[in-house]
C-alpha cells in the first residue's frame, strides 16, 4: 500500500478528462493536479519550449511526494515522455500508447483517423505507435489548433466551437471508422465532434484508456491506496485563473474542486 498521491499534469484543463476517469474507476485514489493553462495550448509551441515546461510541471509535482506521475497531455507525452520515463525512480504514464492500442481493438475497417495539436500530429508519433503494433492499419492525422483554446476559454457549446469543429473535421468525415481524441481536452468536446463525425465512427478517448494502464501499474507496483475511510484531499494548481479553472472542472467533474493558482 502507499498513500501518496498520483500527480497529473497537462497544458491545462484538458487532463481534467483523464482525471474524471480516474475518479469513476478508482475512487479512493488522491489526485495532485497541475494545469499550465497561462501558456496553453503546448501544441504550437516549438519542441524545447514544450520540452522545458513539461520538466517545470514535473518538478513541480515531484515537491509534492506523488508515487506516479501521469502526463495527462498527448503533446507533452510526444515530446519529452520517453526522456522522463527513463529519469524518474516512479511510473511515468503517458495518454499516446493506450489510445493507439484501443483504436486497433475497435476498427473494423482498418481506417483510423487521429485529431490532435500540430505538435502531436507533425511528431506522427500515433501512426508510429499503431503500425509497430499492426502494420496494415491506414491512420490519417489532423490538426486542430483551434479546439484547445475553444476549451480553454470554456466555449463547449457555442455556436463558434460547432462552427469551427465542423469546419476542420469535415475532411475527415467518410474516410475513417474510429477516430482517436489525440488531445485531452478534446473530450470535452464528444458531442459535437460525435455529431459531425457520425453515429458510426467510434471515437476514442486516449486519457480515459490511460487510466487502465493506471491501474494495471498500481498493482503491478502494489503501490494501491489503502481503502479505509480515510478522506481524499485532491488538489489543483493552475497557472492561470483558478476561478476559471474550477468553473470548468466543476461542470467536468460534477464537483466543486479546490484550486490555488501557482507561479512556476
Amino acid at each position: 500500500m502507499d498513500n501518496r498521491p498520483i500527480g497529473f499534469l497537462d497544458s491545462g484543463v484538458g487532463g481534467l478528462t483523464v482525471v474524471r476517469e480516474l475518479m469513476r474507476q478508482l475512487p479512493y485514489e488522491e489526485i495532485i493536479y497541475i494545469g499550465d493553462s497561462a501558456r496553453a495550448p503546448y501544441g504550437p509551441r516549438p519542441a524545447q519550449q514544450i520540452r522545458t515546461y513539461t520538466w517545470q510541471l514535473v518538478d513541480f509535482l515531484l515537491t509534492k511526494n506523488v508515487k506516479m506521475i501521469v502526463i495527462a497531455c498527448n503533446t507533452a507525452t510526444a515530446v519529452v515522455w520517453e526522456e522522463i520515463k527513463e529519469k524518474l525512480d516512479i511510473p511515468v504514464l503517458g495518454v499516446i500508447l493506450p489510445g493507439a492500442s484501443a483504436a486497433i481493438k475497435s476498427t473494423e475497417a482498418g481506417r483510423i483517423g487521429v485529431i490532435g495539436t500540430p505538435m502531436t500530429v507533425k511528431s506522427d508519433i500515433y501512426r508510429h505507435k499503431i503500425q509497430a503494433l499492426s502494420p496494415e492499419m491506414d491512420v490519417t492525422s489532423l490538426a486542430c489548433p483551434k479546439f484547445a483554446p475553444l476549451v480553454e476559454s470554456n466555449q463547449l457549446n457555442s455556436s463558434l466551437t460547432k462552427k469551427v469543429v465542423y469546419e476542420t473535421l469535415q475532411s475527415l468525415t467518410g474516410q475513417v471508422d474510429t477516430l482517436i481524441l489525440g488531445c485531452t481536452h478534446y473530450p470535452l468536446l464528444k458531442p459535437i465532434i460525435q455529431n459531425v463525425m457520425g453515429p458510426q465512427v467510434k471515437l476514442i478517448d486516449s486519457g480515459a484508456e490511460c487510466v487502465r494502464d493506471i491501474s494495471v501499474l498500481l498493482n503491478y507496483f502494489e503501490i494501491n491506496r489503502s481503502r479505509d475511510k480515510q478522506e481524499l484531499r485532491h488538489r489543483f494548481y493552475t497557472t492561470a485563473s483558478a476561478k476559471s479553472f474550477a468553473d470548468i472542472a466543476k461542470v467536468w467533474l460534477n464537483r466543486q474542486v479546490d484550486v490555488e493558482h501557482v507561479t512556476l
